[in-house]
């Protein structure tokens, strides 16, 4: 008997990642207050270096490693880079604000570290086993994070609820998992795909196990049920706006943005690649129908009262789900292609969203009322800018990105058949432009009430531009984006 080593190239930025975020770990225990600076030096260092083992590794097809529970393709490659570019987006959006909070320290920067690499495992799983380690290990770094103020209430408050929500998500999911276990009597999401074609498993030693489709139908409800929480969809949304609001505005951004992306591959992996036979496939499209109305109803309505900005976002993201799912239940490689589309321009919006609140955030004052961007126009016209690009393109106004990542969904969705859902999805739409255009009026129409200046960041002004000023000329030009999500999906479902 010879045993042999996996190939590790395939998983060499999860291995990167892991070593330096240990390496952050020791040696900020050795580095004063004053220079903490350097811990998150060697974080952004570490995410830049990510980038570029991922493209330096990146090529055509798809590759499996440690018994066919990890896959690299282009898939993955995409989404990790984007995930890395949002990670290091976050870390310099919250760097004044962690600062004069008591958070720039290194616990902060290495449960990002770790959240990111739960994100990357999501990503390049090829086995319910490594999708559910993934997830975990997002989970549980975020529930640390949004603990992480301790003095504060409301922080632990939303934690505990995070924590108590999320382990029942948890729990459904993981029964749902064991249920496809015991009818496809296997964990790798391939095998599963290719025992459910030959009506039996063959295990290693040529014997046949019938499937128990039943069983397996049985395991997809509990799975989409577990699938809805993590994404924040009706009837499983009943975290998201307390946490965006408890937590701090640092973290929210972070739980509202890149953990999405870890999202959609988690439905692509399992429902696409372990469930996406035709006899499954009709199974869970009918209940994401079901479940992208009521987000989209739910979000879209209750966000006309919300006073909370954070709060607003956060059934704005309920909403921004339910389109997301759109694409995915469409069936078909171009609607998932639309949903990796909406999901990349998504984190673009919610980082300029709440970068801007960060942005607008100091010491001991929270820019988290709708009354905190009353007359922003007058107290800096270039900010009160960025904010109504950002705020149009949430809305889906045309020329900016959001309203072709919009379409892209519904189209898909169209042609699937989905008629209904898509005149209720534009229906929403109009309703939902309503709270982004409140935002626009008060930043321009009213006076301010506080009239402190600005300050900012070098780094900060420059991101949150860049930010802006990117949905704008991706909605002028969009097409490369859209090109590239379909490529990837194309080549690796």
């Amino acid at each position: 008997m010879t045993l042999s080593l996996p190939d590790f190239v395939p998983a060499a930025p999860e291995i990167v990642l892991l070593a330096m975020v240990c390496f952050i770990l020791v040696a900020d225990l050795f580095l004063p207050d004053e220079r903490r600076h350097v811990s998150l030096g060697l974080t952004l260092a570490t995410l830049a270096a990510l980038v570029v083992v991922q493209l330096a590794d990146m090529q055509e097809g798809s590759r499996t490693t440690f018994n066919g529970m990890f896959v690299d393709d282009q898939l993955s490659d995409v989404l990790k880079v984007f995930i890395y570019l949002g990670v290091a987006a976050i870390l310099v959006y919250s760097r004044h604000y962690t600062r004069s909070r008591d958070m720039f320290r290194g616990e902060f920067f290495s449960l990002s570290l770790f959240a990111t690499l739960g994100m990357m495992v999501m990503v390049s799983a090829g086995s319910l086993l490594l999708l559910y380690l993934g997830l975990e290990l997002l989970s549980l770094s975020l529930y640390s994070m949004v603990a992480l103020r301790r003095d504060s209430a409301s922080a632990t408050e939303a934690a505990m609820k995070y924590f108590v929500l999320g382990a029942l998500a948890s729990g459904l999911l993981l029964y749902g998992m064991s249920m496809v276990y015991g009818g496809a009597h296997s964990l790798n999401l391939a095998e599963i795909a290719k025992a459910f074609q030959q009506d039996a498993f063959t295990d290693s030693a040529g014997k046949n196990w019938p499937i128990n489709k039943d069983l397996l139908v049985f395991g997809i409800v509990f799975i989409v049920a577990g699938l809805g929480f993590k994404l924040g969809a009706v009837p499983f949304h009943m975290w998201v706006p307390d946490v965006y609001q408890g937590a701090p505005t640092a973290v929210t951004v972070l739980i509202g943005s890149a953990p999405k992306l870890a999202a959609l591959a988690f439905a692509l992996r399992i429902l696409v690649e372990g469930l996406g036979a035709p006899a499954l496939l009709s199974q869970w499209q009918g209940m994401l129908a079901i479940l992208a109305f009521l987000s989209m109803a739910v979000g879209n309505i209750t966000a006309i009262a919300q006073s909370n900005v954070k709060r607003m976002l956060a059934y704005s993201t309920i909403a921004q789900m339910g389109f997301l799912l759109l694409g995915i239940l469409a069936g078909s490689k171009v609607g998932y292609g639309a949903a990796m589309f909406y999901a990349v321009v998504y984190m673009l919006m919610s980082l300029g969203a709440f970068g801007m609140i960060l942005v607008l955030s100091r010491e001991g004052f929270e820019a988290e009322e709708l009354d905190d961007f009353r007359g922003l126009n007058q107290r800096d016209r270039w900010y009160a800018f960025l904010m109504l690009l950002v705020m149009f393109s949430l809305a889906g106004i045309p020329i900016l990105v959001g309203f072709w990542a919009k379409l892209a969904v519904l189209q898909a969705a169209f042609a699937a058949g989905y008629t209904w859902l898509v005149v209720a999805a534009v229906l929403f739409s109009l309703i939902g432009a309503f709270y982004y255009l409140r935002v626009i009026k008060l930043m321009y129409f009213d006076d301010p009430v506080d009239t402190t200046p600005i300050v900012a960041t070098i780094d900060q002004r420059a991101l949150i531009t860049a930010n802006g000023l990117a949905l704008l000329l991706l909605g002028i030009a969009p097409g490369w984006l859209l090109a590239l999500c379909q490529r990837a999906i194309q080549a690796s479902l």
